[in-house]
């Protein structure tokens, strides 16, 4: 069997896509491709990196795409992780399977710096969880899956 092809779409492909990318590859490991895209592109949220890099993840090499960059891929699954990706995508043809869950976005978050970090935390953290069971549910967890914070 090939290795499934993964879409991961939001908004501005800047934070919460691109840790759901990270977390998604980190736990597919080769059993999977993953890509992530926006509707509009943002680049990749800075804080965003710095949460990925504490646990372990390295997205400083991720780049913010649109979705029209990969209308000609095939995907088997498309993952949206916020309710205006999943409500304002223009129409793209796919066979895949679509999958929604709407996680806060952090960027979105106030305070101090200190409380703004607490919530790109809290955000990957969720993302985290979601990913691995999602990608359990799936069958394609990797067996070399490594500890991460």
């Amino acid at each position: 069997m090939n290795k499934p092809n993964i879409l991961v779409l939001c908004t501005g492909n800047s934070c919460r896509s691109q840790i759901a990318e990270g977390w998604l590859r980190h736990f597919a490991g080769d059993h999977a491709t993953i890509f992530s895209a926006g509707i509009e592109t943002h680049g990749v949220n800075p804080k965003a990196i710095s949460v990925m890099k504490e646990a372990g993840i390295d997205i400083s090499s991720h780049t913010s795409n649109h979705i029209n960059e990969y209308k000609n891929l095939d995907f088997d699954y498309i993952l949206t992780v916020c309710d205006h990706a999943k409500e304002n995508c223009p129409y793209f043809p796919s066979k895949a399977i679509r999958f929604h869950h709407n996680f806060p976005d952090p960027a979105k978050a106030v305070g101090t710096e200190t409380e703004v970090f607490d919530e790109f935390r809290k955000v990957r953290d969720m993302i985290r969880s979601y990913s691995e069971e999602w990608i359990g549910k799936l069958n394609l967890l990797s067996s070399n899956t490594k500890d991460t914070k």
